[in-house]
């Protein structure tokens, strides 16, 4: 039974878009095939927590071939999209340094729960348990449709 989820999905309206990519590409470097956030929901660093989402369209890199004829989501992509998520909260929360940015300092405790398809809107949700200036530790957890198919500790470090 996967654990709970980190915040209440149902008290977030999640078609109201927060930031947009625009706010997003100001505070992450990743262009191109590794943009892998289309928005942020909610971002409330007084709660230590932010919820973005990747739409998955019919264009990303990794259709051909992982899985062809029933593509399906790579979960080290997912957890791209979690750190991408991450180091935007790092970046707004405690940052602002717009020459530098949050990358991957390692992984632990990932677990996948389900798969992710294209048409399929992945709600990426983070709660900050350690903010510091030289790493950052986040619980993340991916959701589709109401279910977990997610979740891992990301660390990050700047870069």
């Amino acid at each position: 039974m996967p654990p709970r989820l980190l915040v209440n999905l149902e008290e977030i309206d999640l078609n109201r878009v927060e930031i947009e990519i625009e706010g997003i590409r100001e505070a992450n470097p990743q262009r191109y095939e590794m943009e892998q956030l289309s928005g942020i929901i909610r971002f409330a660093p007084e709660e230590g927590c932010i919820v973005g989402y990747k739409d998955i369209t019919g264009d990303e890199f990794w259709i051909r071939g992982h899985i062809p004829g029933r593509p399906i989501m790579p979960g080290v992509i997912m957890c791209e999209a979690a750190a991408q998520l991450c180091s935007f909260y790092y970046q707004n929360a405690l940052l602002n340094d717009t020459e530098r940015f949050v990358g991957f300092g390692g992984m632990t405790d990932v677990k996948f729960r389900g798969t992710v398809h294209v048409g399929d809107r992945l709600i990426l949700i983070a709660k900050n348990v350690e903010l510091k200036s030289r790493r950052a530790v986040f619980q993340t957890q991916g959701v589709v449709n109401g279910r977990m198919v997610f979740e891992a500790v990301i660390i990050g470090m700047p870069i």
